[in-house]
Protein backbone atom coordinates (compact mmCIF):
# COMPACT_ATOMS: atom_id res chain seq x y z
CA UNK A 1 0.00 0.00 0.00
CA UNK A 2 1.26 3.52 -0.81
CA UNK A 3 2.27 5.60 2.15
CA UNK A 4 -0.49 7.98 3.22
CA UNK A 5 0.41 11.58 2.45
CA UNK A 6 0.28 13.83 5.48
CA UNK A 7 -1.70 17.09 5.18
CA UNK A 8 0.25 20.27 4.72
CA UNK A 9 0.55 22.39 7.84
CA UNK A 10 1.23 26.13 8.05
CA UNK A 11 3.87 25.92 10.78
CA UNK A 12 4.35 29.66 11.11
CA UNK A 13 0.62 30.37 11.44
CA UNK A 14 0.39 27.76 14.20
CA UNK A 15 3.28 29.33 16.08
CA UNK A 16 1.49 32.69 15.90
CA UNK A 17 -1.69 31.28 17.41
CA UNK A 18 -0.29 29.08 20.19
CA UNK A 19 1.72 30.37 23.14
CA UNK A 20 4.21 28.48 25.27
CA UNK A 21 2.02 29.22 28.28
CA UNK A 22 -0.91 27.46 26.60
CA UNK A 23 1.24 24.45 25.83
CA UNK A 24 2.65 24.29 29.36
CA UNK A 25 -0.88 24.63 30.76
CA UNK A 26 -2.01 21.79 28.50
CA UNK A 27 0.66 19.56 30.04
CA UNK A 28 -0.26 20.76 33.52
CA UNK A 29 3.23 22.11 34.31
CA UNK A 30 2.73 25.87 34.05
CA UNK A 31 2.21 26.13 37.80
CA UNK A 32 5.58 24.50 38.49
CA UNK A 33 7.48 27.37 36.86
CA UNK A 34 8.51 30.62 38.51
CA UNK A 35 7.57 33.83 36.74
CA UNK A 36 9.78 36.92 36.54
CA UNK A 37 8.43 39.51 34.11
CA UNK A 38 8.28 37.85 30.69
CA UNK A 39 10.44 34.92 31.85
CA UNK A 40 9.47 31.55 33.25
CA UNK A 41 11.98 29.20 34.83
CA UNK A 42 11.95 25.87 36.62
CA UNK A 43 12.65 22.14 36.22
CA UNK A 44 12.54 20.91 32.63
CA UNK A 45 9.16 19.26 31.89
CA UNK A 46 10.59 17.43 28.87
CA UNK A 47 13.14 15.23 30.61
CA UNK A 48 11.46 15.62 34.04
CA UNK A 49 14.41 17.43 35.58
CA UNK A 50 14.71 18.68 39.14
CA UNK A 51 17.03 21.69 38.81
CA UNK A 52 14.90 24.83 39.34
CA UNK A 53 16.87 26.92 36.80
CA UNK A 54 17.52 24.44 33.98
CA UNK A 55 14.43 25.29 31.90
CA UNK A 56 13.52 28.80 30.78
CA UNK A 57 10.77 30.33 28.69
CA UNK A 58 10.61 33.79 27.11
CA UNK A 59 6.87 34.47 26.88
CA UNK A 60 7.35 37.55 24.69
CA UNK A 61 9.34 35.69 22.03
CA UNK A 62 7.43 32.45 22.62
CA UNK A 63 10.65 30.44 22.92
CA UNK A 64 12.00 27.86 25.41
CA UNK A 65 15.39 26.48 26.25
CA UNK A 66 16.70 23.64 28.40
CA UNK A 67 20.26 24.12 29.59
CA UNK A 68 20.52 20.58 30.94
CA UNK A 69 19.91 17.17 29.34
CA UNK A 70 17.87 18.46 26.38
CA UNK A 71 20.73 20.79 25.40
CA UNK A 72 18.60 23.03 23.21
CA UNK A 73 15.30 24.74 22.77
CA UNK A 74 12.93 26.16 20.21
CA UNK A 75 9.34 27.23 19.66
CA UNK A 76 6.02 25.68 20.71
CA UNK A 77 6.16 22.99 18.03
CA UNK A 78 9.71 22.06 18.94
CA UNK A 79 8.58 21.65 22.55
CA UNK A 80 5.66 19.38 21.66
CA UNK A 81 7.85 17.36 19.29
CA UNK A 82 10.46 16.76 22.01
CA UNK A 83 7.87 16.08 24.69
CA UNK A 84 5.93 13.60 22.56
CA UNK A 85 9.00 12.23 20.74
CA UNK A 86 7.45 13.04 17.38
CA UNK A 87 8.56 14.71 14.13
CA UNK A 88 7.69 18.41 14.02
CA UNK A 89 5.03 17.80 11.37
CA UNK A 90 3.20 15.32 13.59
CA UNK A 91 3.59 17.67 16.55
CA UNK A 92 1.95 20.42 14.50
CA UNK A 93 -0.99 18.17 13.65
CA UNK A 94 -1.70 17.27 17.26
CA UNK A 95 -1.26 20.93 18.26
CA UNK A 96 -3.97 21.81 15.75
CA UNK A 97 -6.21 19.17 17.29
CA UNK A 98 -5.55 20.31 20.87
CA UNK A 99 -6.14 24.00 20.21
CA UNK A 100 -8.76 23.84 17.46
CA UNK A 101 -6.64 25.20 14.60
CA UNK A 102 -7.34 24.14 10.99
CA UNK A 103 -4.32 22.24 9.65
CA UNK A 104 -4.27 24.02 6.30
CA UNK A 105 -2.00 26.30 4.33
CA UNK A 106 -3.61 29.75 4.52
CA UNK A 107 -1.76 30.78 1.40
CA UNK A 108 -2.44 27.69 -0.73
CA UNK A 109 -5.37 29.07 -2.71
CA UNK A 110 -3.96 32.58 -3.12
CA UNK A 111 -0.32 31.90 -3.96
CA UNK A 112 -0.78 31.39 -7.69
CA UNK A 113 -2.38 34.81 -8.17
CA UNK A 114 0.05 36.68 -5.95
CA UNK A 115 -2.46 37.77 -3.33
CA UNK A 116 -2.05 37.56 0.45
CA UNK A 117 -4.38 35.49 2.63
CA UNK A 118 -7.82 37.09 2.98
CA UNK A 119 -7.22 37.67 6.69
CA UNK A 120 -4.33 37.43 9.15
CA UNK A 121 -3.99 34.35 11.39
CA UNK A 122 -6.30 34.16 14.36
CA UNK A 123 -4.87 36.13 17.24
CA UNK A 124 -2.62 38.28 15.05
CA UNK A 125 -2.89 42.05 15.01
CA UNK A 126 -4.63 43.65 12.03
CA UNK A 127 -1.43 45.50 11.18
CA UNK A 128 0.26 42.13 10.63
CA UNK A 129 -1.40 41.80 7.25
CA UNK A 130 1.03 43.05 4.58
CA UNK A 131 0.01 44.80 1.41
CA UNK A 132 -0.34 42.62 -1.68
CA UNK A 133 2.82 42.54 -3.77
CA UNK A 134 2.84 42.89 -7.51
CA UNK A 135 3.85 39.30 -7.99
CA UNK A 136 0.81 38.49 -10.10
CA UNK A 137 1.97 35.81 -12.49
CA UNK A 138 2.04 32.15 -11.65
CA UNK A 139 5.74 31.89 -12.43
CA UNK A 140 6.65 35.01 -10.46
CA UNK A 141 6.45 33.57 -6.95
CA UNK A 142 8.38 31.01 -4.98
CA UNK A 143 5.85 28.45 -3.73
CA UNK A 144 5.85 27.66 -0.03
CA UNK A 145 7.58 24.42 0.93
CA UNK A 146 5.58 21.33 1.75
CA UNK A 147 8.20 20.06 4.19
CA UNK A 148 10.43 21.24 7.01
CA UNK A 149 14.00 20.14 7.68
CA UNK A 150 14.28 18.28 10.96
CA UNK A 151 17.16 16.88 13.04
CA UNK A 152 18.82 20.31 13.18
CA UNK A 153 21.71 20.83 15.59
CA UNK A 154 21.12 24.29 17.05
CA UNK A 155 24.24 24.16 19.23
CA UNK A 156 26.80 23.77 16.44
CA UNK A 157 30.09 25.61 17.20
CA UNK A 158 29.73 27.62 13.98
CA UNK A 159 27.11 29.86 15.60
CA UNK A 160 29.38 30.74 18.49
CA UNK A 161 32.21 31.43 16.04
CA UNK A 162 30.03 34.02 14.30
CA UNK A 163 28.80 35.54 17.55
CA UNK A 164 25.23 34.26 17.14
CA UNK A 165 23.52 33.53 20.44
CA UNK A 166 21.45 30.42 21.10
CA UNK A 167 18.37 32.60 21.44
CA UNK A 168 18.93 34.09 17.99
CA UNK A 169 19.56 30.63 16.49
CA UNK A 170 16.21 29.45 17.79
CA UNK A 171 14.42 32.68 16.85
CA UNK A 172 15.55 32.42 13.21
CA UNK A 173 15.14 28.64 12.97
CA UNK A 174 18.82 28.08 12.19
CA UNK A 175 20.61 24.76 12.63
CA UNK A 176 23.21 22.35 11.30
CA UNK A 177 21.48 19.72 9.17
CA UNK A 178 22.33 16.25 10.41
CA UNK A 179 20.55 14.47 7.57
CA UNK A 180 22.28 11.71 5.66
CA UNK A 181 21.19 12.88 2.20
CA UNK A 182 19.91 15.95 0.44
CA UNK A 183 21.21 19.28 -0.86
CA UNK A 184 21.71 20.73 2.63
CA UNK A 185 23.51 17.79 4.24
CA UNK A 186 26.51 18.96 6.25
CA UNK A 187 25.49 22.61 6.11
CA UNK A 188 24.07 25.23 8.43
CA UNK A 189 20.56 25.86 7.13
CA UNK A 190 18.76 29.20 7.07
CA UNK A 191 14.98 29.23 6.44
CA UNK A 192 13.92 31.92 3.96
CA UNK A 193 10.40 33.32 4.45
CA UNK A 194 8.36 35.28 1.95
CA UNK A 195 6.31 38.41 2.65
CA UNK A 196 3.61 36.33 4.35
CA UNK A 197 6.01 34.41 6.58
CA UNK A 198 5.84 31.17 4.59
CA UNK A 199 9.07 29.18 4.25
CA UNK A 200 9.92 29.18 0.55
CA UNK A 201 13.48 27.81 0.68
CA UNK A 202 16.44 26.87 2.83
CA UNK A 203 19.86 28.34 2.23
CA UNK A 204 22.81 26.17 3.24
CA UNK A 205 26.08 27.67 4.53
CA UNK A 206 29.19 25.51 4.77
CA UNK A 207 30.23 25.78 8.45
CA UNK A 208 33.60 27.49 8.03
CA UNK A 209 35.90 27.76 5.05
CA UNK A 210 34.69 25.21 2.47
CA UNK A 211 36.96 22.76 0.66
CA UNK A 212 38.21 23.66 -2.80
CA UNK A 213 35.45 23.79 -5.45
CA UNK A 214 32.78 23.72 -2.73
CA UNK A 215 30.55 26.81 -2.62
CA UNK A 216 30.04 28.60 0.68
CA UNK A 217 26.29 28.82 0.08
CA UNK A 218 23.79 26.58 -1.63
CA UNK A 219 20.24 27.42 -2.67
CA UNK A 220 17.62 25.10 -4.21
CA UNK A 221 17.98 25.09 -8.01
CA UNK A 222 14.41 26.31 -8.67
CA UNK A 223 14.40 29.01 -6.00
CA UNK A 224 14.36 32.58 -7.37
CA UNK A 225 16.13 34.66 -4.75
CA UNK A 226 15.51 37.85 -6.73
CA UNK A 227 11.82 37.62 -5.73
CA UNK A 228 12.48 37.66 -1.98
CA UNK A 229 13.93 39.90 0.69
CA UNK A 230 15.34 37.94 3.60
CA UNK A 231 13.62 38.87 6.89
CA UNK A 232 11.03 41.08 5.16
CA UNK A 233 8.15 39.37 6.99
CA UNK A 234 9.57 40.62 10.30
CA UNK A 235 10.82 44.00 9.09
CA UNK A 236 7.44 45.20 7.80
CA UNK A 237 5.95 44.79 11.27
CA UNK A 238 8.38 47.26 12.84
CA UNK A 239 7.28 50.86 13.51
CA UNK A 240 7.12 53.15 10.49
CA UNK A 241 9.39 55.75 12.11
CA UNK A 242 12.34 53.35 12.23
CA UNK A 243 14.72 53.34 9.27
CA UNK A 244 14.70 50.33 6.99
CA UNK A 245 18.21 48.89 6.87
CA UNK A 246 19.28 47.04 3.70
CA UNK A 247 22.23 44.62 3.85
CA UNK A 248 23.62 41.89 1.61
CA UNK A 249 23.81 38.64 3.52
CA UNK A 250 21.81 36.42 5.84
CA UNK A 251 24.20 36.73 8.75
CA UNK A 252 24.43 40.50 8.34
CA UNK A 253 20.67 40.69 8.89
CA UNK A 254 20.71 38.09 11.67
CA UNK A 255 23.54 39.81 13.56
CA UNK A 256 22.02 43.29 13.26
CA UNK A 257 18.68 41.90 14.43
CA UNK A 258 20.45 40.38 17.44
CA UNK A 259 21.98 43.79 18.21
CA UNK A 260 18.55 45.43 18.27
CA UNK A 261 18.31 46.65 14.66
CA UNK A 262 15.19 44.66 13.80
CA UNK A 263 13.92 46.51 10.74
CA UNK A 264 16.53 44.96 8.49
CA UNK A 265 16.32 43.03 5.22
CA UNK A 266 18.97 41.22 3.17
CA UNK A 267 19.19 41.18 -0.62
CA UNK A 268 21.02 37.83 -0.63
CA UNK A 269 23.57 39.52 -2.86
CA UNK A 270 25.01 42.94 -3.66
CA UNK A 271 22.38 44.03 -6.19
CA UNK A 272 18.71 44.89 -5.77
CA UNK A 273 16.35 43.26 -8.27
CA UNK A 274 13.26 44.99 -9.62
CA UNK A 275 11.04 42.64 -7.58
CA UNK A 276 12.96 43.47 -4.41
CA UNK A 277 12.70 47.16 -5.21
CA UNK A 278 8.95 46.80 -5.58
CA UNK A 279 8.68 45.05 -2.20
CA UNK A 280 10.54 47.94 -0.61
CA UNK A 281 8.43 50.54 -2.42
CA UNK A 282 5.25 48.99 -1.03
CA UNK A 283 6.43 49.48 2.54
CA UNK A 284 7.91 52.97 2.48
CA UNK A 285 6.40 56.43 2.22
CA UNK A 286 7.90 59.85 1.41
CA UNK A 287 8.63 60.26 5.14
CA UNK A 288 10.42 56.90 5.46
CA UNK A 289 14.17 56.50 5.88
CA UNK A 290 16.30 53.84 4.25
CA UNK A 291 19.85 53.03 5.32
CA UNK A 292 21.99 51.02 2.89
CA UNK A 293 24.85 49.10 4.56
CA UNK A 294 26.45 46.81 2.01
CA UNK A 295 29.85 45.14 2.28
CA UNK A 296 32.85 47.40 1.80
CA UNK A 297 34.14 45.83 -1.41
CA UNK A 298 33.83 46.56 -5.12
CA UNK A 299 30.49 44.79 -5.54
CA UNK A 300 29.05 46.38 -2.41
CA UNK A 301 30.17 49.86 -3.43
CA UNK A 302 28.56 49.50 -6.84
CA UNK A 303 25.41 47.99 -5.40
CA UNK A 304 24.83 50.67 -2.77
CA UNK A 305 25.13 53.49 -5.31
CA UNK A 306 22.58 51.79 -7.56
CA UNK A 307 20.18 51.21 -4.65
CA UNK A 308 20.46 54.81 -3.45
CA UNK A 309 19.88 56.12 -6.97
CA UNK A 310 16.67 54.09 -7.31
CA UNK A 311 15.24 54.70 -3.84
CA UNK A 312 16.26 58.29 -3.11
CA UNK A 313 13.44 59.77 -5.26
CA UNK A 314 10.96 57.93 -3.00
CA UNK A 315 12.28 58.74 0.47
CA UNK A 316 15.35 59.77 2.44
CA UNK A 317 18.08 57.25 1.57
CA UNK A 318 21.52 57.16 3.16
CA UNK A 319 24.60 55.08 2.37
CA UNK A 320 26.94 53.90 5.11
CA UNK A 321 30.61 53.79 4.16
CA UNK A 322 32.91 51.61 6.25
CA UNK A 323 36.33 52.88 7.26
CA UNK A 324 38.18 49.83 5.91
CA UNK A 325 37.93 47.68 2.82
CA UNK A 326 36.43 44.25 3.58
CA UNK A 327 34.23 45.39 6.48
CA UNK A 328 30.69 43.97 6.66
CA UNK A 329 27.59 44.86 8.72
CA UNK A 330 27.97 41.80 10.94
CA UNK A 331 31.34 43.17 12.11
CA UNK A 332 29.68 46.18 13.75
CA UNK A 333 29.61 46.53 17.52
CA UNK A 334 26.38 47.36 19.41
CA UNK A 335 27.63 50.93 19.89
CA UNK A 336 28.39 51.32 16.19
CA UNK A 337 24.96 50.01 15.21
CA UNK A 338 23.31 52.54 17.52
CA UNK A 339 25.44 55.34 16.12
CA UNK A 340 24.86 54.42 12.48
CA UNK A 341 21.10 54.01 12.83
CA UNK A 342 20.75 57.20 14.85
CA UNK A 343 19.85 55.41 18.05
CA UNK A 344 16.25 54.90 16.95
CA UNK A 345 16.34 51.15 16.55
Amino acid sequence: MPKEKKPFVDFRAIRVQITMEQVLEHYGVLGTLKRSGSRLSGPCPIHNGTNPTQFRVDTEKNLWNCFSECKGGGNVLDFIARKENLPVHDAALIACEWFGIPATDARADSAVVGKPPSSPPKGAAKDDKPAAPVQAKENSINPSLKFRLENLNRSHPYFQERGITQETVIDFGLGYFNGTKGLMTGRVVIPIHDLWGQVVAYAGRWPGEPPKDTPKYKLPPNFKKSLELYNVDRAIKEPADKPLVIVEGFFDAIKLHQLGCRKVVALMGSSMSSAQEELIRQHITPTSRVLVILDEDEAGRAGRVDIATRLSPLCFTKIHVFARFGMQPEHLSPEQVTQITGGVQ
